[in-house]
């Protein structure tokens, strides 16, 4: 069995120097298939990630009065954290607000100058609180409407809701873009490699009528081509492997700059994923380059 499959083997690797040209074109076709493949997974992880850092940014604040004691501010807080459709509540004081504002423009020293002109902290306590589910936020927002509290002295129930279906929407859209891309490009590479089989028996087509003669089984024949569609789609995966994280070393530093604090790393997320990435986009290009190899070789080696 060792010495048919190198035999096997041997005829494959014939097959594809024999026809170097057109086995570096099918080569190509399957890269670029690859590559269209990983560019929608690298923008799902985008988007995913983003989606993601929306939905836990998303909070509402109730802003108290100034003259508000804490035991008054812990006790209405207790009372919203004990919400089912509350994640978290989270206490911010005068002095908790007044640094985050002084984080927050830091390079504006004309609005920090001013703060200081007032002599006194100008900022209200509030109670930010952070929903169980985004989907909640509608029925959160009534909940909340409804709180009777003389300390409450605004509520801000900015809802971030549209913003998410802005990232779905687009998201939604280049996905069924990528997918015709794919699609165009699976089929193209179908096409390629079947021409790819046929040309590569019509090269061996009296080698195949001598093994006809000498006894040689349907198998024995089949075989080689189909070997030579799997070390086709090897090597396709092989440079896409090779190029993928350069791609993605030059890509990553945008993403950073781009998107400040949402954590994205797609460097990361296919080093982590390696195996699943390429293994499942190895074993299925190869099983449709089979496919397509099969129906080449049944139609055109008359076995």
């Amino acid at each position: 069995m060792f010495l048919t499959f190198l035999r096997i083997l041997k005829f494959s690797l014939q097959d594809i120097s024999r026809n170097v040209w057109l086995s570096i074109i099918t080569v190509t076709i399957l890269v670029l298939t690859m590559l269209s493949i990983n560019t929608m997974l690298v923008l799902r992880v985008i988007s995913d990630n983003a989606v993601f850092a929306i939905k836990e940014k998303i909070d509402l604040s109730l802003y108290l009065k100034t003259e508000a004691s804490e035991p008054e501010i812990f006790e209405l807080k207790n009372r919203i954290t004990s919400m089912e459709m509350v994640k978290t509540t989270t206490y911010i004081s005068k002095q908790d607000a007044l640094e985050f504002f002084r984080e927050r423009n830091k390079d504006n020293p004309e609005i920090l100058q001013a703060i200081l002109e007032l002599g006194k902290n100008p900022l209200s306590p509030s109670l930010l609180i952070v929903p169980e589910d985004v989907d909640m936020i509608p029925d959160l927002i009534e909940q909340l409407r409804a709180v009777d509290s003389n300390i409450i002295e605004s509520r801000d129930f900015s809802d971030n809701r549209m913003l998410l279906e802005k990232i779905n929407n687009i998201t939604d859209k280049i996905n069924d873009v990528g997918f015709i891309i794919i699609i165009i490009f699976v089929a193209t590479s179908l096409l390629v490699v079947y021409n790819s089989i046929k040309v590569a028996i019509y090269t061996h087509k009296k080698e195949i009528e001598i093994m006809k003669l000498v006894g040689a089984s349907n198998m024995f024949i089949y075989l080689p081509f189909l070997f030579s569609s799997v070390i086709y789609t090897l090597v396709a995966t092989l440079i896409i492997i090779s190029i993928s994280f350069p791609l993605l070393g030059v890509l990553q530093p945008y993403l950073e700059i781009f998107f400040v604090d949402y954590n994205i790393n797609v460097i990361s997320y296919f080093a982590n994923n390696f195996w699943m990435i390429f293994g499942l986009q190895f074993l299925g290009i190869s099983l449709v380059n089979v496919i397509a190899s099969y129906l080449a070789v049944n139609k055109y080696s008359k076995v």
